[in-house]
């Protein structure tokens, strides 16, 4: 997404202006309502280049919200009987259809014009359906302009048929990421004309790898159907690439929920639905996103969710050998080692950057001052193809403690837990949404950097 993401198009439920800037927390936007894209008719103003004859007696109207059809064709099987006599009925359908749920609109070679949209089919999921009419006059100059005005109105800023990397986890979280990627995925994506590359990793740390070796002009997203942990490896990836300012920048990293934890989707899209993520993809409009650096001696990850040490990480990567039970797996790994009062000898320092809230609050309003709920620009200048990523801070490459600080850690069994995003668990916000600044990465949300380091 909260819905951090933003379509492009004046769409019902999507307005043009929406939902997110840099100045917006992932928490202030509402996701696009996923109630049926058909609604009843609205009562409007168009012009007559808004309406396009279709069949018998149809129409396509450009409403200012979602397209207009109605179609008052004759319905053999609405046939009724009045004083002896067989009368035609018909089919009185008057119907909208939200832009924001229209994929792709085009004229076939048979003649008739082919609307493709995700149509809902139950609280949160969606699936394509087609409308199709055969045209007065095929081929005509009239229809073709009317067909890009749609697709106009549907995607707004939203790039159209977007080139995305498709990452499936086989073994992520239930295991049964590539049959949802190709019952409720792939088709939104083909509807949308979506150019695809598939590939399934094949071990541990293999979408690091991938995203080392990207070629980073081919692709506009990579599209990780997994949990959280592929999104991870690739924007890690990225990070060790020598170009790594640049391939962060251009190349948008998005998740398809699949997995065990799908913190990532529900931060950005609102939902663990994978069609409801689909579409979101589809009319998301590319957003700088921050991430966090962490350094433990030489090594540097960069993070963009939570950053955690003691129970909570533990409950994590000690139950990996339990992702059968997809999430609730955290849950019995936390439980057990309460039950077994287990401690996590640590001690913590912390460097503070700004120590009095004056000057938090100028450091806000500083890293504020451009942002615009309505700006969705991108302002930032396009790193060199040889630039790495900015250096960590000065807080690495000295000690945190001084030369005759403690030398026993204090045991404890409290979790420590650093944030970049507010949301770790479906419909639960853990922590504040966080104030943005200059991003490094590029997806389809925005929040701000800061660091977490240590010895």
């Amino acid at each position: 997404m909260a819905n951090p993401f933003r379509d492009g198009s004046d769409a019902l439920g999507a307005p043009a202006a929406p939902s997110l800037s840099s100045s917006q927390s992932p928490s202030q936007s509402p996701p696009p309502p996923l109630h049926s894209p058909e609604a009843g008719p609205a009562c409007e103003t168009t012009s007559l280049d808004d309406r396009l004859n279709v069949g018998v007696s149809a129409s396509l109207t450009l409403g200012s919200d979602a397209l207009l059809v109605l179609d008052d064709t004759p319905v053999d099987s609405k046939r009724i009987r009045c004083c002896g006599l067989s009368l035609a009925g018909k089919n009185n359908s008057t119907r909208s259809i939200s832009y924001y749920h229209i994929l792709w609109a085009e004229q076939a070679d048979d003649g008739r014009i082919v609307i493709e949209y995700a149509h809902t089919i139950s609280k949160t999921s969606l699936r394509p359906a087609i409308i199709s009419y055969r045209l007065d006059k095929p081929g005509s100059a009239v229809a073709a302009a009317w067909i890009e005005k749609l697709l106009a109105r549907a995607y707004g800023a939203s790039q159209r048929n977007k080139r995305i990397k498709v990452l499936i986890n086989p073994f992520g979280g239930p295991g049964g990421a590539e049959k949802t990627y190709y019952k409720q995925i792939a088709p939104i994506f083909a509807s949308a004309r979506c150019e695809l590359s598939v590939e399934k990793t094949q071990y541990n740390g293999h979408a690091v790898e991938i995203g080392q070796n990207l070629d980073i002009d081919t692709y506009d997203v990579v599209a990780c159907c997994s949990g959280d942990g592929v999104p991870h490896e690739v924007w890690n990836g990225l990070g060790k690439r020598s170009d790594a300012a640049l391939a962060l920048y251009k190349t948008a990293v998005v998740q398809l929920p699949c997995g065990s934890g799908n913190a990532l989707s529900w931060n950005f899209n609102g939902t663990s639905d994978a069609s409801a993520a689909a579409l979101a993809i589809v009319k998301g409009l590319r957003t700088p996103l921050d991430l966090a650096s962490v350094t433990q001696g030489d090594q540097r990850i960069l993070s963009f969710l939570s950053q955690t040490l003691g129970i909570i990480a533990e409950a994590d990567l000690a139950t990996e050998h339990l992702r059968w039970m997809g999430g609730h797996r955290f849950t019995w790994g936390i439980l057990t080692r309460l039950v077994r009062k287990k401690s996590y000898p640590v001690d913590i320092a912390v460097q503070v950057t700004h120590a009095t809230k004056p000057a938090i609050r100028a450091a806000y309003r500083a890293a504020t001052a451009h942002a615009s709920s309505h700006n969705h620009v991108d302002t930032r200048p396009v790193p060199l193809a040889t630039q790495p990523l900015p250096p960590s801070s000065t807080a690495q490459t000295r000690p945190l403690y001084p030369q005759n600080g403690p030398s026993s850690p204090t045991p404890t069994s409290a979790p420590s837990t650093q944030a970049t995003w507010p949301t770790c668990r479906p419909t639960q916000t853990f922590f504040p949404p966080p104030s943005p600044q200059t991003a490094v990465s590029t997806s389809f949300a925005s929040a701000p950097i800061f660091r977490v380091e240590g010895p």
